[in-house]
């Protein structure tokens, strides 16, 4: 289970460091375009277990096949080096907006990767209607 949120610099070459806390030995690891503006990395088994459920849509509707381009077309399979960094494709960089700094958020199931700007005026957002967001999942 990935929980915490960890500010992060991205290098010359494209690439940062995955905080210890989500580390693994030997982790593979599939980064892809998330929803809300940020990127989306899974372990690999649990990408595995999403793409199983994604397999089970039905591809007559354009929401469907939409959905499955978004996470499956856009997806890097990817290992961390030995300091631990993964590197973030020019593409998904562009698509979440990711110039220099950027935040790296446990989402229990999955690592969220944020452009430091963006997800700080999502936060502002979020703050806002957290209550009521609340309210309706549990409705």
């Amino acid at each position: 289970m990935f929980v915490g949120t960890y500010y992060n610099k991205l290098e010359a070459k494209g690439r940062f460091t995955l905080p210890k806390a989500f580390r693994q030995d030997n982790q593979d690891w599939v980064l892809t375009t998330g929803l809300d503006g940020c990127l989306f990395l899974f372990a690999e088994a649990e990408f595995a277990r999403e793409a199983e459920k994604l397999e089970q849509l039905s591809y007559y509707k354009a929401d469907h096949r939409a959905l499955v381009r978004h996470l499956a077309g856009n997806a890097s399979q990817q290992s961390t080096d030995q300091l631990g960094r993964l590197s973030l494709p020019e593409a998904l960089k562009g698509y979440a907006g990711i110039d220099k700094n950027i935040v790296v958020v446990g989402s229990l199931s999955r690592i969220e990767i944020w452009d430091q700007t963006r997800y700080h005026e999502l936060l502002d957002k979020l703050n806002r209607n957290v209550e009521i967001a609340a309210e309706n999942v549990n409705a």
